[in-house]
């Protein structure tokens, strides 16, 4: 049984029990995992969005520790504003202890540096998909300057793995190692990061979160006080968008469910659906009931250890495409974006 809908905390909201033993397969694996054709993609080729790398984190670790302040200006020379957004809001240090906090990080994470040289001499593959994601966000959105560089660098391990500068799109490759580096599977590391959270530790999702990166840069999120089907819908959005950014990304990168996950949200499409109606929760607003279906976690307690987390997002993923489907602008990516949750629900008359 994929969901079980009247187990949980929320078992009391249940109000009638439902069958879901054994529900067909009625839906195939509709993932592309590579870049081959597909249909409906817009042709993107000459769209210019020129994408250079800068590798922070080995100019970084070259630092002569015994000459602190001459070796970060030559840093701050070649890497402007990003190294100064390094150390103050991602290594985290503060002026007055720019002279201790660097040598003790360096040598804390040399050994880190290391893994980082081995495992990626070359970033190629993942710096031509964020630039063709680009040439995509320039096709649907074509005022918006696209950040021209990526930089890498290796923070501290509770910091960011991407993020979004002035100077570029930041890419901690501290938290892209593997899933099974043992850095997190280490007791430290799993405090940090449960296994459903460190399993997505892998290089492959370098490209998709730079590109989630320039989502929230054109439409920063906005969740406060929305009834919780909104809130689905705003997230639901989100990810339709991301899916024409990046047509050729597997669809397990961009909801970071597993594949099983992915596969069961599709077959049991229409009973999600029913178990939202039928406990009358898409119009709640306790942050505490809304959290459980719009917050990363390893399942939804209420429809069953084998469900993924964050299940909101593809409930309003399949509420968007519906939508979508009924517009004469189906490429209009703007009009979507900007058409407020509460319109898009009333109109797509959503019923799997």
């Amino acid at each position: 049984m994929f969901f079980d809908l009247c187990s949980g905390f929320y078992q009391h909201l249940c109000k009638n029990q439902m069958n879901m033993n054994r529900w067909p397969v009625v839906l195939l694996l509709m993932i592309c995992f590579s870049c081959g054709n597909k249909p409906n993609v817009p042709d993107v080729s000459s769209i210019k969005a020129p994408v250079s790398l800068q590798r922070f984190e080995q100019s970084f670790f070259m630092l002569d520790t015994t000459k602190i302040e001459e070796s970060l200006g030559e840093l701050t020379a070649e890497y402007h504003g990003f190294a100064q957004d390094f150390l103050f809001n991602i290594l985290g240090t503060a002026p007055d202890a720019v002279k201790k906090d660097i040598p003790v990080f360096i040598r804390t994470y040399r050994s880190m540096a290391k893994d980082v040289a081995t495992q990626f001499p070359d970033l190629t593959r993942e710096v031509n998909e964020v630039q063709q994601g680009l040439q995509f966000v320039k096709y649907y959105f074509p005022g918006y300057r696209v950040p021209e560089k990526i930089i890498t660098f290796i923070g501290p391990l509770n910091s960011y793995g991407s993020i979004i500068t002035p100077d570029g799109l930041g890419v901690g490759l501290q938290l892209y190692l593997g899933s099974n580096h043992p850095l997190y599977l280490s007791e430290e590391g799993q405090q940090l990061y449960p296994r459903y959270i460190s399993r997505r530790f892998d290089r492959k999702y370098i490209p998709v979160n730079a590109v989630k990166n320039v989502i929230d840069d054109l439409y920063p999120p906005v969740y406060v006080d929305k009834p919780l089907v909104e809130q689905m819908i705003e997230a639901g959005k989100r990810l339709y968008l991301l899916d024409q950014l990046m047509p050729y990304a597997a669809d397990t990168l961009k909801t970071g469910y597993t594949q099983k996950q992915l596969d069961g949200c599709l077959e049991n499409e229409k009973n999600i659906w029913s178990f939202f109606i039928q406990n009358n929760l898409l119009f709640i607003s306790d942050p505490e009931m809304i959290r459980d279906y719009m917050s990363d976690a390893p399942n939804t307690p209420t429809l069953g250890q084998a469900s993924p987390g964050f299940i909101g997002q593809f409930v309003g993923w399949q509420i968007v495409k519906k939508w979508m489907s009924q517009q004469k602008e189906q490429g209009n990516m703007k009009m979507l974006m900007e058409t407020s949750a509460k319109k898009i629900f009333e109109e797509a008359k959503y019923k799997p």
